[in-house]
Parts: C-alpha cells; sequence; structure tokens
C-alpha cells in the first residue's frame, strides 16, 4: 500500500520549490527559510523518511498549503506557472533517473557542496553558486529545459539566477522522493482524493502544533 502522508510530503517539497522559483523570477526574493530548507534536502542522501529530508514536516507546510489548492482545484490562475515548473520538475527527474553517468556526478559533487556548506552556511552565495553550477552541467544539459518566466532584470541577475537553478534542483530532488515513494503523475490525476486527505491532515496536524507552541510561549 502507498504510504499517503509521505507522498503528500514529497509532492510538498515539489510545490514549494516550484513557488520559490516562481518567487525569486518575479520579485527577485524568496522567504529565507523556504530556501535553507530546500538546499538542506540535497544533502540528505540516505534518509530515514520524507520528514527527514526536509527536516522536519513543519518546513514544508508552505508547499503542503499550495499542494492543497492544486489538488482541490487546478483551476487556480495565480499558480499556472508554479504547476508548470512542478509538472517539469516531474518530467526532468524522470530524465536523470534514466541517466548513471550524471547520477554519480551529482552524487560526488554534492558531498563537496555539502562540506561548503558546513563550512559557510545553507544559503551562502558560495553554497548557491556551487548548487547552481551542478544543476547547469547536468541537468540543463538534457534537450528539454525548463523555461523560466519573470522579470527579466531580476532574471540577469547571477546571484538570482543561481537560487532559481538551486531552486530547481531541490524540487527535483523532492521529485526524487516521491517516485521511490510509490509517486506517479497519474496518481494527480486518480489518487487526488487520497493526497489531498493526507496534505489536508498533515496541515490540521502542522497547524494545530503550531497553537499550541504558542500557547506556550
Amino acid at each position: 500500500m502507498s504510504n499517503w502522508r509521505e507522498q503528500a510530503l514529497a509532492l510538498a517539497g515539489i510545490f514549494q520549490s516550484a513557488t520559490l522559483v516562481e518567487r525569486l523570477a518575479k520579485t527577485g526574493n524568496a522567504p529565507q527559510e523556504q530556501l535553507e530548507t530546500g538546499i538542506y534536502s540535497l544533502f540528505q542522501l540516505n534518509p530515514d523518511n520524507a520528514e527527514a529530508v526536509f527536516g522536519g514536516a513543519d518546513k514544508l507546510l508552505p508547499g503542503l498549503k499550495v499542494s492543497r489548492q492544486l489538488l482541490q482545484s487546478r483551476q487556480h490562475p495565480e499558480y499556472t506557472d508554479c504547476l508548470r515548473y512542478a509538472l517539469s520538475i516531474l518530467y526532468l527527474q524522470r530524465q536523470l533517473s534514466k541517466k548513471n553517468d550524471l547520477l554519480a556526478i551529482i552524487g560526488s559533487r554534492l558531498d563537496k557542496a555539502k562540506t561548503q556548506a558546513e563550512h559557510f552556511s545553507l544559503t551562502h552565495e558560495n553554497v548557491f553558486s556551487n548548487l547552481a553550477s551542478i544543476y547547469s552541467d547536468t541537468l540543463s544539459t538534457f534537450r528539454f529545459r525548463i523555461q523560466v518566466l519573470g522579470d527579466f532584470n531580476y532574471l540577469q541577475q547571477q546571484r538570482i539566477a543561481n537560487q532559481i537553478r538551486t531552486m530547481l534542483f531541490a524540487g527535483v530532488r523532492a521529485a526524487t522522493l516521491w517516485r521511490q515513494l510509490g509517486g506517479r503523475r497519474l496518481h494527480l490525476l486518480f489518487q487526488r482524493k487520497k493526497l489531498l486527505a493526507a496534505t489536508d491532515a498533515l496541515i490540521a496536524q502542522l497547524e494545530s502544533a503550531n497553537l499550541h507552541s504558542g500557547e506556550k510561549s
């Protein structure tokens, strides 16, 4: 049986990354904590479960909320680009899964990038630059490329371009987890109710925990 809770977390990871790509491209910035979650996930190569990839389910609350909106009804004009990025990420991850040579390169280079992140910090510019170059040297070599739409003034800035590539990379990481957990693109059509129920339950659980922690403090 599929673990819908775990799949819902992985899917939220994809949508959270896709939303960050859209925000960076259109506004030039994104929440620091969410960027950290994306980068953190890239360095979790042998996690115990889906939560461990992201450093806790609570880190995915923004992505879970986007996921809920899109699973309830795909008629959300404000999420058009986000959904396109998410579906493109899923497609790109499938292409990557067939390329053992590229997977090996990614694995060894992520090892070095992790050491760098430990030396600086997860969201240091050098770390973004390094992760973006791994993405460019591997995933950007496919014929299929993700077209990012936004404000040209932001897109042409190297720092923002690096952050966008890193978040696309984090999306591919979440998509890898989604596939490992048995997630399939058809689930978005035919298992929407089960994914939505799991997503709703996670949001309720996390919001309740936030409420209680707020009362204690």
